[in-house]
């Protein structure tokens, strides 16, 4: 196939990428050349920004559209406007669509609405996710549309992840948020990769959560542990004492949330996704892959996530003590 990426050079494109040239798929990559200009050589560039410098697309036509970049509705709808076609097209949205996540949503669940216009995608990311979705669906009635958890592995930018396999194998006194048995879900990047590229091959159309099936936060840290032959002491924290000391969920303490309107968010049914291909490695991989690619030295530091060390023995201190 004729396959252009949107992107492709960060993360989850840059997996799409290294699975559509392993199965001899004709790749080309549109992008601003800012991230790792020079990966993949031999591959075609075309130069531009989505939002008003899209001359390179014009005229164009793919047998696949692999969209891993699309965030505000405008955005995306000139992006397609401006190709001459294209066969089959994938848009990566986010489980965080859904209007209610207090309980663990289906595809079929509500999808959130803005309150007012905007543009802003941090503010309004799940909204305007949903807006996209209606984009692309407008334009492409059998469009691929993927709504991931949390994506994790090598080369994953954000940390949120990472930080756990890192903070395990460290050892000691690990701070762990209660309860032991609350759920877990990740989804490997090169599984959705893969999948996506799958979905283009067979023209799969529809709309699909793309998770692995929900682990639990013991089993997670474990995992963790016994990928890196570490021992440490996990210390299982109330989550109202961390709200207490002020640590912050998601980020600080990456896949944990006190918000019971985001409990569901992490134990999603991933049936209708395995049912149409998607088939995730044992999490083992995930974890000794991650550590991998973190002592090779490419790893970003993300500033903001992860919890501090010197907070996390302030926090344990006064838990143990109390």
């Amino acid at each position: 196939m004729r396959m252009l990426v949107l992107g492709g050079t960060q993360f989850l494109g840059r997996h799409a990428v290294e699975a559509a040239l392993a199965r001899g798929h004709d790749v080309t990559l549109f992008n601003r050349g800012r991230t790792r200009p020079g990966l993949f050589p031999g591959v075609e560039r075309l130069r531009g920004d989505r939002d008003g410098g899209l001359a390179a697309l014009h005229g164009r036509s793919f047998d696949a559209v692999v969209d891993t970049s699309g965030y505000v509705p405008r955005v995306v709808a000139q992006t397609i406007d401006a190709l001459d076609g294209a066969g089959h097209y994938t848009f990566v949205s986010s489980i965080s669509v859904y209007a209610d996540a207090s309980t663990p949503p289906t595809e079929s669940s509500p999808v959130a609405e803005l309150a007012e216009p905007t543009e802003d995608w941090r503010s309004a990311y799940g909204e305007l996710k949903a807006d996209c979705e209606d984009v692309v669906r407008a334009r492409f009635p059998d469009a691929f549309v993927v709504r991931p958890g949390l994506i994790v592995g090598p080369w994953d930018p954000t940390g949120r992840f990472t930080y756990w396999p890192v903070r395990v194998r460290e050892g000691g006194r690990v701070l762990a948020p209660a309860p032991p048995g609350a759920p877990a879900q990740v989804i490997d990047a090169r599984d959705l990769a893969a999948w996506i590229v799958l979905a283009a091959e067979t023209r799969l159309a529809g709309t699909f959560n793309a998770v692995d099936r929900p682990t639990t936060r013991a089993a997670l840290l474990e995992t963790c542990a016994a990928v890196a032959g570490a021992r440490p002491d996990l210390v299982w924290v109330d989550p109202d004492f961390l709200a207490a000391q002020e640590v912050g969920e998601w980020l600080e303490l990456p896949l944990w949330t006190h918000d019971p309107a985001h409990a569901g968010l992490l134990a999603v049914d991933p049936a209708a996704a395995f049912a149409a291909g998607l088939a995730p490695r044992p999490l083992a991989e995930t974890v000794r892959d991650t550590l991998a690619w973190v002592d090779a030295g490419e790893a970003p530091a993300v500033e903001g996530v992860g919890l501090d060390r010197a907070k996390e023995r302030r926090v344990l201190d006064a838990w143990l003590a109390r």
